[in-house]
């Protein structure tokens, strides 16, 4: 059994810590590396904006403070049209009485007010609607005022994000993508430390099934009619697991060769993975769970040449990329899949990399260390000021 290093150490020596999350009205990637971290510590309270459990079961358990945006109409269902109040509310947000504050962040969380505590922000990515925003707005349907408003707002949701960067003490990034984001973006160095990945048991040696497989929300930005297209032109199965709000669109535009599942068991997600060709990633993600996921099945990936599978797929190893996103690019990439004998078992190892436990081990020394540096510096100040 995998140990828990944090458990261990961090809470067996007292250390008062909290968490920070953005929001808690769905349940995804974020959400799983969340889950980790509170498994790490247990006792840390969360601080969010927004929680709904039903949506997001696993905070029934935990000791949730919201903000008084979760009092908002219709905030549970639909948070974007609200992301112009998101930084007023972190900013408003204070965590008293803590060692250690762990932000795990895609939004403005890390603007939250920890007092004297070491703040470690686990960057998930810069808030893409603010730094990316032509992209954003390209993958999301947003009424024209809407558009408006937030190009109105950009300099001044720029100018408050950047300034929240500054109060961190140390970032550390999911990916050497978003690594290169935090620098170019806030000009702060981080260190990389990949999302756990939990490991299922290896699946027993089996031949692949005659379908494809995307496992993902179901939102815009993900370009699953992408691979709709593609694979209509090939005239070969694919299977579509997961929900979101761009279900209903992408099932309309489907042709009788994709298969949507909605969202499934664990189980049945395992099943299905492990009886694939390969797992189809059309769309550009910060990490990527479901590639380590499909590659912990010993199943190959297909994937847009960008993002985080740089660091997870090694092409012609475990995997294929294709770099233009065209449904025809995406095609001559599960042909080129199709002339490789893959080796399950090699793709299984390589998996193993991102698994939970050197999550937690690596996680654990980098807390460890920014706790000693940022100990040794409050010591220093007295010093330093009385000897001016």
């Amino acid at each position: 059994m995998a140990r828990r290093y944090n458990r261990a150490m961090l809470a067996g020596q007292g250390v008062r810590a909290a968490l920070v999350h953005d929001w808690l009205n769905q349940d995804g990637g974020a959400e799983a590396v969340l889950e980790v971290l509170h498994g790490l510590l247990p006792a840390a309270p969360v601080y969010t904006t927004i929680a709904d459990s039903a949506r997001v079961p696993a905070i029934a358990r935990w000791d949730v403070r919201v903000s008084w945006m979760d009092r908002l109409p219709g905030i549970h269902g639909r948070h974007q049209p609200y992301l112009a109040l998101y930084p007023l509310a972190w900013q408003s947000t204070r965590v008293a009485g803590c060692d250690l504050v762990v932000s795990n962040k895609s939004g403005f969380c890390h603007g939250v007010r920890v007092g004297k505590a070491c703040h470690v922000c686990y960057c998930l990515t810069p808030t893409r609607f603010v730094w990316d925003a032509q992209a954003y707005l390209r993958h999301e349907i947003v009424p024209p005022g809407g558009r408006l408003a937030l190009c109105a707002l950009l300099p001044w949701l720029r100018r408050w994000d950047r300034r929240a960067a500054e109060r961190v003490d140390s970032f550390v990034s999911i990916s050497g993508a978003v690594r290169e984001r935090v620098l170019r973006v806030y000009g702060r160095e981080s260190t990389v430390i990949h999302p756990p990945v939990d490991m299922p048991p290896a699946p027993a040696p089996a031949p692949a099934g005659d379908y494809h497989v995307v496992l993902a929300r179901l939102v815009p930005y993900k370009q699953i009619d992408l691979a709709e297209e593609a694979f209509g032109a090939l005239r070969r199965r694919l299977v579509v697991i997961g929900d979101g709000r761009d279900r209903e669109r992408l099932e309309r535009v489907a042709g009788p060769n994709v298969t949507f599942v909605g969202r499934v068991e664990r189980p049945e997600v395992l099943r299905l993975l492990a009886g694939c060709r390969a797992l189809v990633w059309p769309g550009i993600e910060d990490f990527g769970l479901a590639p380590v996921e499909a590659m912990a099945a010993g199943r190959p990936v297909i994937a847009r040449r960008a993002g985080g599978v740089l660091d997870t797929v090694v092409e012609g190893r475990t995997g294929v990329f294709f770099s233009e996103p065209t449904p025809e690019s995406l095609a001559d990439a599960v042909r080129r899949a199709d002339a490789v004998a893959w080796e399950p078992r090699l793709i299984r190892s390589h998996a193993e990399r991102f698994s939970r436990a050197r999550f937690e081990a690596a996680f654990d020394a980098f807390l460890q260390s920014a706790l000693r540096e940022r100990a040794v510096a409050g010591a220093a100040r007295p010093a330093a000021a009385g000897g001016t």
